[in-house]
């Protein structure tokens, strides 16, 4: 089992920055990749970014391009969320996730193995 501990998250106002932090713990021996996914009341939960292990190769959705930035820190097992220029559309529950079997783009649900509780992210207009 793989415990996965979201923070970080506040209420910003539009055109701040922000910064997740995950900390991975338990059965954290292996390669695993982490994601970052959100999902705002009323909607399905999306892919926001994601690293994998072999090679930190990072993964975003076109929303957050060029805006968030993913980052991890194997000694420490945490994954990190740099979110800058943020924008209202922004606002969501984030979630963290591992997955151990390998996917193309790790854009799914389905490619994570653990998750996180989430952590609140309101950004104000």
């Amino acid at each position: 089992q793989v415990q996965l501990v979201e923070s970080g998250g506040g209420l910003v106002q539009a055109g701040d920055s922000l910064r997740l932090s995950c900390a991975a713990s338990g059965r954290t021996s292996g390669n695993y990749a982490m994601g970052w996914f959100r999902q705002a009341p009323g909607k399905e939960r999306e892919f926001v970014a994601a690293i994998n292990w072999w090679r930190a190769v990072t993964y975003y959705a076109d929303s957050v391009k060029g805006r968030f930035a993913i980052s991890r820190d194997n000694a420490r097992n945490t994954v990190y969320l740099q979110m800058n220029s943020m924008k209202p559309e922004d606002t969501a529950v984030y979630y963290c996730a591992a997955g151990y079997r390998y996917s193309p783009y790790y854009h799914d649900t389905a490619d994570y193995d653990y998750w996180g509780q989430g952590t609140q992210v309101t950004v104000s207009s």
